[in-house]
């Protein structure tokens, strides 16, 4: 039987041994035991964001890591000893492990071809999150993507397409969507207090140090320099396209912009029931540093709705953002506004004369501490595989914010106002920018054809 299809298999089955008198016949320990049933995973990518994800997968009882996949043995190295400490403590807890210490590949694709594993995590940077994503999902294995979902608005279209014909489950990493303040103060919008909003602001402001120039070099011992370029163009090694900063070239990520834009920029869209904007507009550039990064390291984007406007705002270089915050998000609202960042978030009046006297339109609601939901977004990914639902970030989420992300890193590369044509996903009146919407892939890599 399909993976794809147990879950529907068990609830049916369930029925009918209720329905005969049987239920006592089925074992609990059978794999319709939904609620206690194992998980097996593995992670690509592990360096950063990918080995914060596979902790808080280990957290969650019934969840064993049988593989781990990265291109720098250093890295590989580290983590399994890392994944084998955190076994043992949860063994000592009285937890039964039974993959103790996983299975170490330099070649993802060796990993997907493990069938005992039943969802991967993909950590590595954003080139590679389409290919990846794709292969997987072919494979069978349900997915856990970081943010942006992919590094082009094509291979977004491209990533919907195979979770719709693969059935698996996918989610994507914008873990804001299973956290409870984000979702208050966005259900704080739609009730309608702060009015009719006519501006959401979003940014992000990172006080990041200069990343200087240096020459190429000679790809470091253990690490597999072709795998990690894969479908991006061949370049020499150069120690600032690597590892973290990776995220500020264009051939393999989106700058700030596709990395704390994405994340941002994903609940002023869902605090206004956005689809896509009419018209987008970027004014930035190397202004601070003047140094190695290609994307911008200071950015402004405004995208036009029927009627209110979307910003974004980002510093690489700066640390002070809007209302002393390094990132947020702000509804402003003919009454009031919320602002929200992932410390928590508040009300802030909008003021009328009353009486002669200047008076709060409507209540000030004092700052509500919120705290990181990565793990509850773990957890809801795992629910769903067990339990059926659909998860908290899909891929139409992730989709859409990535597409609107690169909208904007496009604007700013052409230097054009654009016009979106939501029925054919291509910008109406310029072609130069249509050129950025699908990437080359780099041979012997080929763009999967959906």
């Amino acid at each position: 039987m399909e993976k794809s299809s147990r879950r529907e298999f068990c609830k049916s089955s369930t029925k009918f041994a209720i329905g005969a008198g049987l239920v006592s016949m089925m074992p609990m320990t059978s794999s319709c035991d939904t609620a206690n049933r194992k998980i097996v995973i593995g992670a690509i990518g592990l360096r950063n964001m990918g080995f914060s994800n596979l902790r808080s997968f280990l957290k969650n009882p019934g969840v064993e890591c049988a593989a781990i996949c990265d291109v720098d043995d250093e890295i590989l190295e580290r983590r399994a000893k890392e994944v084998q400490e955190i076994n043992e403590e949860r063994i000592a807890k009285g937890e039964k492990i039974t993959m103790k210490k996983p299975e170490l590949f330099k070649d993802f694709r060796k990993l997907l071809e493990k069938k005992e594993i039943d969802a991967v995590i993909i950590g590595t940077p954003d080139h590679w999150h389409c290919m990846m994503m794709v292969l997987a999902s072919e494979a069978g294995k349900h997915v856990y993507v970081e943010k942006p979902m992919a590094n082009s608005i094509e291979e977004t279209l491209i990533m919907e397409k195979a979770a719709k014909r693969y059935n698996t489950i996918v989610t994507v990493g914008q873990w804001q969507r299973s956290g409870k303040h984000w979702h208050d103060a966005v259900n704080f919008v739609k009730s309608g207090e702060i009015g009719k909003v006519s501006r959401v602001k979003a940014w992000s402001y990172t006080s990041k140090a200069t990343l200087p120039v240096v020459p190429d070099g000679p790809v470091p011992d253990g690490v597999d320099y072709d795998m990690w370029l894969g479908p991006a163009p061949k370049r020499p090694f150069n120690q600032n396209r690597f590892h973290y900063n990776f995220r500020y070239y264009w051939d393999y990520a989106g700058g700030l912009m596709a990395d704390w834009g994405v994340h941002m920029l994903d609940f002023a869209l869902f605090g206004m029931d956005a689809k896509y904007p009419k018209t987008i507009a970027a004014i930035g550039g190397d202004f601070a540093y003047h140094d190695a990064r290609q994307t911008p390291d200071t950015l402004n984007v405004l995208y036009e709705f029927d009627d209110y406007a979307i910003s974004w705002e980002h510093s690489v270089c700066l640390g002070n953002g809007s209302y002393g915050m390094g990132h947020g998000v702000v509804f402003q609202g003919n009454n009031g506004s919320v602002l929200v960042s992932r410390g928590g978030w508040q009300v802030i009046p909008e003021k009328e004369m009353v009486d002669g006297k200047r008076a709060n339109k409507i209540e000030a609601k004092p700052w509500a501490e919120g705290h990181s939901s990565l793990d509850e977004h773990v957890t809801n990914f795992l629910d769903v595989i067990r339990n059926g639902g659909e998860v908290n970030c899909t891929v139409e989420m992730g989709k859409k914010v990535a597409m609107v992300s690169h909208m904007g890193n496009i604007a700013h590369r052409t230097g054009e106002k654009l016009i979106w044509d939501e029925s054919n996903n291509r910008f109406a009146n310029s072609e130069k920018a249509n050129d950025l919407i699908s990437p080359d892939y780099s041979s012997p890599w080929t763009k999967p054809n959906l």
